[in-house]
Order: C-alpha cells, then sequence, then structure tokens
C-alpha cells in the first residue's frame, strides 16, 4: 500500500508507537513518521506508507502550526510539565497583560534556539535525552529558527498561563520557545499543552485517531482516505510519457529528453501511474530523475 495518512496522534503515544501500531494494522513494514511529537503533545501526525516512505523528508521540512499553553512561573528540566520541577516563581505585581504581550511577539521573525536536552538530536553520536536522562548536561549550538507569527493569545493572571497559536519553520522547540518567553520575562515558564494543529497542508480537521483507521481497515474502506504520493507535488507540471522508447528509458531512471518546460516535471506512465519527479539539467539539456517511485 502507498500513500500518506493523516494521523491524530493521542497523548500518551510516541510517533514511533504510532508507526508500530499501523504496521500491526496493515501488516506492511514499510512505514515511517513526518516529524517527532512528544507523547504529551497531540495533533497532526502525516504518516508515509510504501512508497510514500520517500516524501517523508519534504513533509518534515514544512512549516508547522501549533496551539500551546505556557504555565508562567514554573521552570522544569524538560522544559515542559511533565519534566521535574527545578524551580517555582510567584508572579510579580507588575507582570501584566500588557507587559507580557510585547515579549511575547518579540519572538516573532528569526531567532537562534537552543534545543532543550531532553530531544532526540545526537551531540557526538549519542541522544541528547539519554545524556539527560543519565544527569548529564552538555553544550548545544543554537540553532536559527523562524518565527513567523504568534496570535490568538489568550492570557490568564489567576491561571498563570497563556494560550497562544504558533506558525514556526521546522526544527521549532515550543517548549524551548514557551521557556525563552518565561527568561524574558524573568518568571520562568513551561509548556502546559501543545497541539499540532497543521503541518504543510495537512490539517488537524482532517486527521483519523488510530481508532478510526483502524474501523476502515476492517471495513477496507481505507482507500478513501489514503493520500495519493502526487498529491504532495501537485504544483509540479505533469508530464505523461507515452512514447515506448521513453517510457523504457523512464522504467530504468534514465535521463529524459522531453518537449516540455519547467524546472521540474511531475512525469506519469503513459497508464497514467506516477512515476517520479524529473529535473531539467541546463548543461546537459535533459531531464534528470530527482526521486523516482
Amino acid at each position: 500500500m502507498d500513500g500518506i495518512l493523516n494521523i491524530y496522534k493521542e497523548a500518551g503515544y510516541t510517533s514511533h508507537d504510532v508507526v508500530a501500531k499501523l504496521r500491526g494494522m496493515l501488516h506492511q513494514k514499510k512505514i515511517g513518521h513526518t516529524g517527532t511529537l512528544d507523547p504529551d503533545a497531540v495533533g497532526v501526525l502525516p504518516i508515509c506508507l510504501g512508497k510514500a516512505t520517500k516524501v517523508c523528508d519534504l513533509l518534515t521540512e514544512k512549516d508547522k502550526i501549533y496551539r500551546a499553553k505556557l504555565l508562567l512561573g514554573t521552570v522544569t528540566d524538560t522544559q515542559d510539565i511533565s519534566g521535574q520541577v527545578i524551580k517555582t516563581e510567584e508572579l510579580c505585581c507588575d507582570l501584566t497583560e500588557q507587559n507580557i504581550l510585547p515579549v511575547i511577539q518579540s519572538f516573532v521573525g528569526e531567532y537562534d534556539q537552543i534545543p532543550p536536552m531532553y530531544s532526540a538530536l545526537k551531540v557526538q553520536g549519542k541522544r541528547l535525552y539519554d545524556l539527560a536522562r543519565a544527569g548529564l548536561v552538555v553544550e548545544r549550538k543554537p540553532r536559527r529558527v523562524q518565527i513567523m507569527e504568534i496570535s490568538d493569545l489568550i492570557i490568564s493572571m489567576k491561571e498563570k498561563t497563556v494560550d497562544f497559536t504558533v506558525h514556526c519553520s521546522k526544527g521549532t522547540y515550543i517548549r524551548t520557545l514557551c521557556y525563552d518567553i518565561g527568561e524574558k520575562l524573568g518568571c520562568g515558564a513551561c509548556m502546559k499543552s501543545l497541539q499540532r494543529i497543521q503541518t504543510g497542508s495537512f490539517k488537524i480537521e482532517n486527521a483519523f485517531k488510530l481508532a478510526q483507521i483502524e474501523q476502515k481497515v476492517q471495513n477496507n474502506t481505507l482507500e478513501e482516505i489514503l493520500i495519493p504520493i502526487d498529491r504532495m507535488f501537485s504544483h509540479i507540471p505533469k508530464c505523461i510519457v507515452e512514447e515506448e522508447e521513453l517510457e523504457k528509458l523512464l522504467l530504468n531512471g534514465n535521463p529524459l529528453h522531453l518537449s516540455f518546460q519547467g524546472e521540474k516535471l511531475r512525469i506519469y506512465h503513459k497508464n497514467g501511474q506516477f512515476a517520479a519527479i524529473y529535473k531539467w539539467r541546463e548543461e546537459k539539456h535533459l531531464y534528470f530523475p530527482e526521486k523516482m517511485f
């Protein structure tokens, strides 16, 4: 089975748990996810099946939109509410909605974010979370991330919480953003909850829980929600190879001489089956395969 499923990851599952459960449901080994969500986080997690695993990296690169809640006055070792509390502070009387808002909005744009110790990034071949669990803290290089927009803010001084929607680039840690906001406010903060509502073109309103997927498998209706691979490339011009000679070249992944124009082409066999993405190389005056499916 080849294609992409828009999964709603529920709390308590890791992204790898979701993949493992789908392997059991679908009896298929070749499955990959497109961006890790922490166990407590929920929301959109596109899952690639079969040949679609070749676009996992493409989907991981897409912008993300989250709905988050941060808790003011609490700092934890994991930067979220599930971690061990390191510090708590009472909110000072001059901390108000009026001075919280500009601090949060100051993060819109590019900034250098230091990845949290509890993350899957590797330093000298070791996962940071393994080092953190061993009680070690190592230096992490800051990474440039981009916050396109922070909107829909709801501040509750009574609950010490701030709800907000954030549109950000790949690789942005929202719990670290919450921590950084707390540092800039001077009271500390951690992430209380997180929901990913969109990644690329995949939206939460069109996502399916694992129980719903299982029901569709039992009813033999999974194909109804399986997204074809070529839909990920709908912005690229389509080209159907009909000549027998070109068809043979395509089957072997050879360069093609085509009359079409465009930096990239979405190539199909004459029977309508999606075959590949080809890219024009000016120096050769030919199209060369970029991804074969």
